[in-house]
């Protein structure tokens, strides 16, 4: 159940962070990174801060919850990993590291997701493992990459020029 909770939680600092970003960025003059500098602290500690904290405060009942291996230490490494994520994302946000940063560490993390919504899936198919988390990660991803797909690609054209 805390779980689920936590799973909740992180789904709708996503979503909010995703609606704030547009309600409050698209007024901007330069509207793509604007939002893409909004989006970037809130999806990352949403979604990588939250799994991070979940993965090294409750590893026992994450793994179950999802029917992985429990007690691995790559659980406890890719917890930190997903600290560091939103580390780095809040230290670009409120150092003003500028759009080349936020760039890199949405275009690495959305990366990251979208393999691990690979990892998911597959899960699913190959293994038969029909957990929740496995079923509903790879929709939950494309609607994120959706999100993602303007402040990227329009705040990174400028740089491609």
């Amino acid at each position: 159940m805390l779980i689920k909770l936590i799973e909740t939680v992180r789904i709708a600092g996503a979503c909010l962070g995703i609606y704030f970003a547009y309600r409050l960025g698209m007024d901007s003059p330069a509207p793509a990174q604007a939002v893409l500098h909004i989006i970037s602290p809130w999806l990352l500690v949403s979604i990588a801060g939250i799994s991070g904290v979940e993965g090294l405060l409750f590893p026992k009942l994450a793994a179950k919850e999802k029917g992985f291996e429990q007690g691995s230490n790559y659980q406890r490494q890719s917890a930190i990993a997903l600290l560091s994520y939103a580390a780095i994302a809040l230290l670009v946000y409120f150092a003003d590291l500028g759009t080349g940063a936020e760039i890199a560490i949405v275009s690495a993390f959305a990366f990251f997701i979208l393999f691990s919504a690979v990892n998911h899936a597959w899960q699913s198919i190959a293994h038969k493992n029909y957990r929740w988390a496995n079923l509903n990660r790879p929709f939950l991803t494309i609607g994120l990459l959706a999100a993602l797909w303007y402040p990227l690609l329009h705040s990174l054209l400028p740089y491609l020029r």
